[in-house]
């Protein structure tokens, strides 16, 4: 089985010619057949801050779709260590899912913008390689497929790696191209340090806030020869107080049409879901339909955010709750539209990488 092998881990080299150094090996997520798709998984957590899942979580929505998922989404927050997160990594790859990784490179909980210490200018300057290539190296020391991410919804200025919050004294274009050149500095770490197992994403919202032209998410992208998949957050209503909620369909449509004119990438939906409601299961069974009908040809998988949270705006008391094992009618979906759709697959496929393209 694929899992007793990852646990082995897949130290391999490859070559023609022994007498010249070749780049290291290692076994990495592959695409899944045409016409299947991947399925992941955020678990849950209690703190709002994504790093504090548990196997217990992952076990509940397992239980409720009859499915383990392919991947398990959660958060490194370098506030917390910036220090590869083996623990959690074992866990997920122990319970047989392949660890996706939001590197979170920010200084507080609170999600300073700008943040005074993980700036885009201090992470391009070298500031942070120490910490960046021992991550690098226990990546490639854990030794099977990983998938990981920088910059998650850089397009929003939620974030401080926003172009919004990178002016340096410059233009909104000069912020841009800093998160373009911070991460490819952090994926030339990766391949210095041979951590060639690690699938990197760019992750993307589908509104670009603020709406003007610099801050479109094409700008943001690092370019083909940098980044493995592509992929997007795509959420229905996410508090109680939300007066409209678009469609995953309405949201989906445009913004993968703008993806597949940037690059032949495949395309992923890194987060979804849609708190509970009177139209949550209507929501959700018409965004699993559509993915898995092929509406979006490039798109291989996709990955609910199954947590419950307190994020509404107008009232603090209100909790917004997306867990799949809260609802028997969403249950039901999941598990007749994922769960029980061979073509949704649990085990990925695999390939050797022996150079990045």
């Amino acid at each position: 089985m694929l899992i007793m092998a990852l646990a082995l881990g897949f130290a391999q080299r490859c070559g023609t010619d022994s007498r010249e150094p070749q780049p290291p090996a290692a076994l990495i997520v592959s695409e899944p057949p045409a016409g299947e798709f991947y399925h992941g998984v955020f678990p849950g957590g209690r703190d709002g801050m994504c790093s504090d899942i548990t196997p217990t979580e992952l076990a509940a929505f397992r239980r409720v779709t009859g499915k383990t998922p392919t991947w398990v989404y959660f958060c490194n927050n370098w506030y917390e260590s910036p220090a590869f997160p083996e623990s959690t990594a074992t866990w997920i790859r122990a319970n047989g899912s392949i660890p996706y990784i939001r590197m979170m490179l920010f200084s507080s909980k609170f999600i300073p913008c700008p943040d005074p210490v993980y700036r885009l200018e201090n992470i391009i300057r070298g500031r942070f390689d120490p910490e960046l290539r021992q991550w690098m190296r226990d990546a490639k020391h854990f030794g099977s497929p990983i998938l990981a991410e920088y910059g998650v919804e850089v397009n929003g200025f939620w974030f401080p790696w926003n172009g919004l919050w990178n002016r340096e004294g410059g233009t909104y274009e000069d912020a841009v191209e800093r998160f373009r050149k911070a991460y490819r500095h952090i994926i030339s770490i990766a391949r210095e340090e041979g951590a060639y197992n690690v699938r990197w994403v760019f992750h993307a919202d589908p509104w670009d806030e603020p709406l003007d032209q610099w801050n479109h998410f094409e700008n943001y992208y690092p370019g083909d020869e940098w980044i493995d998949w592509v992929g997007l957050s795509v959420y229905g209503r996410q508090a109680p107080s939300d007066p409209y909620y678009p469609s995953f369909r309405e949201q989906m449509d445009k913004a993968y049409n703008r993806l597949v004119k940037m690059t032949s990438k495949p395309v992923i939906v890194c987060e979804f879901g849609t708190i509970s409601d009177a139209g949550q299961a209507a929501w959700a069974e018409a965004a699993l339909s559509d993915l898995t009908g092929g509406r979006w040809p490039r798109v291989i998988g996709f990955s609910w955010w199954n947590a419950a949270f307190y994020n509404d705006l107008v009232n603090a008391k209100n909790r917004s709750d997306m867990r799949v094992e809260d609802s028997p009618q969403l249950a039901a979906i999941f598990r007749a539209r994922m769960g029980r759709n061979p073509r949704v697959l649990s085990q990925p496929a695999t390939a050797v990488r022996s150079g990045w393209f």
